[in-house]
């Protein structure tokens, strides 16, 4: 059976910081299918119409359109159910009609009907990131390191922990990827504690420290029941054990021995088997997708002027950079023919035809347009009538106008009169822009006063001309805006006899 490639897709809000604590088990998804000789790529609120799309953190928004031309498989790696986290409805409707993955029984009878239908993986030795560098666990600066979000609960416990004359060092801002394991470590172990009062284990979290070299101490409450696998290699905490055993035990030699022991019990553990048979359960359901899904191109109705930081999931987003990651490479300032049909970077093709869209949105682009006319003329092209062109831009009296110094303009309220009420000057003549609505922004983007301004947003909305207008058009252009041949009636009709 062939493989397909497989797309791992992490969700990230824009600036969602705790985003990047799913790179943990997504390093360790493509660690496991490549070693089954899997084609493996990461990527950023970004999915693959040419691939199996493992998708992480689905609970932050996923755009419901995107399964249409995408085969989908949901990662669940929250504690759902009674006494776990809140989630919306919408997230578990996600989960109950889609296929998923999860880590935990526990956590499948808050989707699905039966557990069987649900592929379980667990996450044990990563072995790229021993880097063979790590320092003895006795010569180590930190005691006890705890990361990860941080409630009264978890308040509560740590507190428990420093009565017993450990000290529990935190991050004071989150932190994750290469910058937060450095710290992982320095320490001499990592505390776990629950969340959520549903008390599961977080194998999801422990495994990479574990990985990393650094013994895991956890809490374990009667709710708790980890996967066998954990047993040994955890440091386990009973309820009321706490304080006895970080003031009997927790730094002496017999902890450090025990720790390295444990330690080289996780380094044996190997999930091969079930990342086999979920790599083969994703190759079916592909195939399967694959049969429903048409073959006919993407016309989108929503167009990002931009990607990078801005990426907008469900929309097309175009930019010149490619680096940007964009959905298609296109520089919309230059001439543009419609309709323009052209391979997507992620697999499938996009069409793009005058009168197609419903919104163009353009954040902090228009001041960097070389030929901004070209550009004006293009989106009017591509909206349909009553379709907005959603506008921001730095103010010219402010100094965000001038601190890049890409920039090519300034722009001020004028800076809309020739897409507005001197159409004609760009040769438009049966459709122009009238303004539907404009903002002042200060620095924080909240709205203000105009002295206070340091953005402007501005929505421009694509009407037809008016006869009145067009009759000044004609009047205003260097042509007459375009008048017929007036071949006579029967000419036309002969003519059309003719080709019969």
């Amino acid at each position: 059976m062939q493989l397909p490639a497989v797309h791992l897709a992490i969700m990230q809000p824009a600036g969602y910081l705790h985003s990047l604590g799913f790179l943990d088990q997504a390093r360790y998804f493509r660690h496991q299918f490549r070693r089954m000789g899997a084609t493996v790529t990461i990527a950023k609120n970004r999915l693959r119409e040419d691939a199996v799309n493992f998708v992480f953190g689905a609970h932050l928004g996923f755009p419901s359109d995107w399964q249409r031309r995408h085969s989908c498989i949901f990662v669940n790696l929250e504690q759902l159910g009674q006494g776990g986290a809140s989630v919306g409805p919408e997230y578990l409707d996600l989960l109950r009609r889609s296929a998923v993955v999860d880590y935990d029984a526990a956590n499948v009878g808050a989707y699905a009907a039966d557990v069987a239908d649900v592929p379980l993986v667990p996450f044990l030795h990563a072995p790229y990131l021993d880097d063979g560098l790590a320092l003895p666990l006795e010569q180590r600066p930190i005691d006890l390191l705890f990361f990860g979000s941080m409630n009264p609960r978890r308040q509560a416990f740590i507190a428990q922990v420093e009565a017993a004359g450990v000290q529990v060092s935190t991050f004071d801002h989150p932190i994750y990827g290469p910058e937060r394991d450095h710290f992982i470590r320095q320490a001499k172990a990592v505390l776990n504690c629950h969340f959520y009062d549903s008390s599961r284990f977080e194998q999801a979290r422990a495994f990479h420290s574990l990985s990393l070299g650094t013994p895991v101490i956890s809490e374990r409450s009667a709710g708790t029941r980890p996967p066998a696998a954990f047993e040994d290699p955890v440091f386990w905490l009973e309820d009321g054990s706490a304080m006895r055993f970080f003031a009997e035990q927790f730094g002496q030699p017999s902890f450090f021995a025990a720790a390295r022991s444990k330690l080289a019990a996780f380094c044996r553990l190997d999930p091969i088997e079930a990342y086999a048979d979920l790599l083969a359960f994703a190759t079916g359901f592909h195939q399967a997708a694959g049969k429903t899904r048409g073959t006919e191109p993407w016309r989108p109705t929503r167009l990002n002027l931009g990607s990078g930081k801005d990426y907008k999931p469900g929309w097309l987003n175009v930019d010149i950079i490619e680096r940007a990651e964009p959905d298609l490479v296109l520089d919309l300032g230059q001439k543009t023919e419609l309709p323009l049909e052209v391979p997507g970077r992620r697999g499938g093709s996009v069409r793009l035809e005058a009168g197609s869209l419903d919104i163009v949105y353009a954040n902090n682009v228009l001041e960097h347009v070389p030929d901004l006319p070209a550009l004006m003329t293009n989106v009017l092209a591509l909206l349909k009538d009553g379709g907005e062109f959603q506008i921001e831009v730095p103010y010219e009296k402010a100094l965000t106008a001038w601190q890049d110094p890409t920039h090519l303009r300034a722009l001020n309220e004028n800076s809309w009169l020739y897409y507005t009420d001197w159409f004609w000057y760009l040769g438009w003549f049966e459709h122009r822009f009238e303004i539907a609505e404009s903002s002042w922004l200060d620095a924080s983007l909240n709205p203000c006063r105009k002295e206070n301004a340091a953005f402007m947003r501005v929505t421009l909305r694509r009407i037809p001309t008016t006869l009145r207008e067009r009759t000044v058009a004609r009047a205003m252009q260097a042509d007459f805006g375009g008048i017929d041949e007036d071949t006579p009636v029967k000419a036309r009709f002969d003519a059309k006899e003719s080709v019969a």
